[in-house]
């Protein structure tokens, strides 16, 4: 681990703004993740910026009749309040799906979303790697694959987003509120929050140098049947193969979103239209223009008997 410099801060402009001053700067709360990369020196962050006192572990209602969660709610608190489980549940269960308890009583919503790839080449700092080094190349594309990405990637990267809770958010259509070194807030829908690969895989996000993230927001409950179902190699403290959120209404329509297949949390709204027939159809609209690789090709194949599966327990 490299030397760093570290602060505490008093307040969320100061922090972003703390962020914005210092080249190489990183925020820390959890660090469950970070701090992990960190000995790895895959990150090297030169000034840690301790976000844990600024008051931001609240989970409110709001006056649109959904609920406002501060940044560094913990995933355990999070999953087990009783309106999440209540009026979110896929939410709550996508919380207990991923992770151990141990990581979720650290774990922070913010930290949640902004975690990194697991690919094991982003990991392997021996080989090459776009999102940890840009330009030098991606070792996945030809390499062990099975875990990775099968839609949405491009010839720069296949890795895939490991979050369980952002799955959740992104079938929810959560907005994320955030706060800029000039103190200027803003609001962004989760749908546009998380990047896709392209060029810039390094790039996994549209937060800007310095912006902090303050808040997560869900808004008022849209009820229907709630599922999360996560297939995996083991069955705890695995990443997921494929992943499906989903909310059902009685009426056959409702949404889903995937993980396990792609760079961000993947929904096409377009492909919810194919809900009331069934399955293969669902699995068409949201792998249309699937790459798969060798190796993980067997996905496509697993995410539509998991969307089955879901949906015969979605329907009763």
């Amino acid at each position: 681990m490299k030397a760093f410099t570290y602060e505490r801060a008093n307040s969320p402009a100061d922090a972003a703004r703390a962020a914005a001053r210092v080249e190489g700067a990183k925020f820390i709360a959890g660090g469950t993740n970070l701090l992990d990369l960190m000995k790895l020196q895959i990150e090297a962050p030169t000034h840690l910026i301790d976000v844990n006192g600024l008051a931001l572990d609240k989970i409110e209602q709001t006056e649109e009749g959904g609920l406002r969660l501060g940044a560094l709610v913990r995933n355990t608190d999070l999953a087990a309040d009783l309106r999440v489980r209540r009026d979110y549940a896929v939410l709550s269960r996508a919380l207990v799906a991923g992770a151990s308890g141990q990581l979720r009583n650290k774990a922070t919503t913010a930290g949640n979303l902004l975690q990194r790839t697991r690919c094991p080449y982003f990991y392997d700092t021996n080989m090459p790697c776009n999102k940890r080094q840009p330009g030098s190349g991606c070792s996945a594309i030809d390499g062990f694959s099975r875990q990775l990405a099968v839609v949405g990637g491009s010839d720069a990267c296949i890795a895939t987003h490991p979050s369980d809770m952002a799955v959740a958010m992104r079938v929810l259509d959560a907005t994320v509120e955030t706060v800029r070194p000039d103190g200027k807030t803003r609001g962004i829908p989760i749908a546009d929050f998380h990047k896709l690969p392209g060029d810039t895989p390094h790039i996994e996000t549209v937060l800007e140098p310095g912006e902090l993230i303050t808040a997560v927001t869900l808004p008022k409950p849209v009820g229907g049947k709630q599922v999360y179902r996560k297939v995996r190699d083991r069955s705890s403290y695995a990443f997921a193969l494929v992943s499906v959120a989903a909310i059902l209404q009685p009426d056959r329509t409702g949404r889903v979103a995937l993980g396990g297949v792609a760079h961000k949390p993947w929904r096409v709204e377009a492909a919810e239209a194919e809900l009331p027939k069934g399955a293969k159809a669902l699995a068409g609209g949201l792998f249309a223009g699937a790459k798969p690789t060798k190796e993980n090709a067997f996905k496509l194949v697993l995410a539509e008997r998991t969307l089955s599966a879901v949906l015969a327990e979605a329907r009763g």
